[in-house]
């Protein structure tokens, strides 16, 4: 029997093969999936260079930037230039309910939209601070740490929302009003350093892993043309989770796993919670600015201390 259908034009096939090892879950639930929840993924996608990770049958799950060469015509990209690999990169904007099918029947499970939109390339939307728990570390102490978070970004006349990330850890998104993509990195910097010295035995700023000791990684290094997996987007991960909203007042209640493909809809009914949760775009206040950037770059940092260990062990 023929698992093969179409759907607004797109068509869409092998619909029953498993999507990936440990998913629990076939192509046809993640396509019915992405289908129900459109409106309010495709709005967190929108005008937004798109990048997926694809799970493809018999190869491990890959990240695909460029879009193929197959890619219909009626799929909107935008071209920009990659500094890393010294080339052009043709991204795709998923605008419309069409372009998420085509994608689904790519098998493309997650999606990472950048933080800047086309219209407006030289700033970012959104100050973003991505929790992570350390090794073995459970999901309760990365809410702990958000807790933080709130409170060093309410000390600083600041409100965001929170989703899981669909993995071990918790984003929070605080929608800020347009300045230089230098100001949004550096603000994130103080505000994770900020959230650090509330509880330092708790949270760490420090991006070496091996320097981190048994705490929660407040990650501050999302900014500029980053992406940061979309909220209601799957994740490939056992049991295909969904980074879910929370409300603040739920959020010691929850567990990443609450959410996957299958459950998700169910919890979100006919509402929209991150839009719902968002507050409208926010003033930087200066001081945070000028405090971000007396803060080294975490990546520069850490690459300098990494050179500088690597000649302590060679000599």
């Amino acid at each position: 029997m023929s698992t093969d259908e179409e759907r607004d034009g797109v068509s869409l096939t092998n619909l029953d093969q498993q999507l990936f090892p440990d998913a629990d879950a076939t192509k046809r639930d993640l396509v019915d999936y992405l289908d129900a929840v459109s409106d309010r993924l495709i709005a967190e996608l929108r005008d937004r260079p798109l990048s997926v990770i694809r799970a493809l049958r018999g190869q491990q799950p890959f990240m695909q930037k460029n879009v193929p060469k197959y890619t219909p015509s009626w799929v909107r990209t935008v071209a920009l230039w990659a500094e890393a690999s010294k080339r052009e990169v043709s991204y795709a904007l998923c605008n419309d309910h069409r372009t998420l099918l085509w994608f689904a029947n790519q098998r493309a499970v997650e999606y990472h939209p950048t933080l800047i939109r086309t219209d407006q390339m030289d700033a970012v939307t959104h100050l973003v601070m991505d929790l992570d728990p350390p090794e073995g570390g459970n999901f309760a102490t990365v809410v702990q740490a958000a807790h933080l978070v709130r409170q060093a970004l309410t000390d600083s006349g600041l409100s965001g929302a929170v989703k899981t990330s669909g993995a071990k850890g918790i984003h929070i998104f605080v929608p800020v009003a347009a300045a230089p993509i230098d100001d949004t990195a550096a603000a994130t910097r103080a505000l994770a350093a900020r959230a650090e010295r509330l509880d330092p035995d708790l949270a760490t700023t420090a991006y070496i892993r091996e320097d981190r000791e048994g705490k929660v990684f407040l990650d501050s290094t999302r900014s500029g043309g980053a992406t940061v997996v979309a909220a209601y987007s799957p994740r490939v991960r056992p049991g295909t989770p969904v980074s879910f909203p929370v409300a603040w007042a739920d959020l010691d209640d929850v567990s990443p796993a609450d959410f996957t493909i299958k459950t998700a809809l169910n919890a979100l009914g006919d509402d929209d919670p991150w839009a719902d949760h968002m507050p409208a775009p926010q003033e930087l206040p200066d001081d945070l600015v000028q405090e971000g950037h007396t803060i080294p770059i975490a990546r520069v940092q850490a690459m300098h201390e990494g050179k500088r260990r690597a000649r302590e062990r060679r000599g």
